[in-house]
């Protein structure tokens, strides 16, 4: 259609964004929140958050939107691309 977007959906069960950022606001099980390279306690084993569509899922996590240029065309590039950013902003 001209003039839509189209719309990035996240890979179920990527998680790289769970994973190799860090996250300086207070997560459930995290209240000091995530260091970069540190898997987030939500996650259960199949890589989903079990806080997702629930009262307790985090502003940060519902801000965080998937978008091509932050997670690429497969996870290994969302997590180079993520990892390259964390990185660069790392204090």
């Amino acid at each position: 259609m001209k003039g839509t977007a189209a719309v990035f959906v996240c890979r179920p069960g990527c998680a790289v964004c769970c994973t190799t950022i860090s996250i300086g606001s207070a997560l459930p099980g995290m209240p000091h929140g995530k260091p970069a390279g540190v898997r987030c306690a939500n996650l259960d084993e199949q890589n989903l958050c079990r806080h997702w569509g629930t009262p307790l899922y985090p502003d940060v996590c519902k801000k965080f939107t998937p978008q091509q240029k932050y997670c690429g065309s497969s996870r290994d590039e969302a997590h180079q691309i993520l990892g390259n950013l964390e990185r660069l902003t790392a204090p």
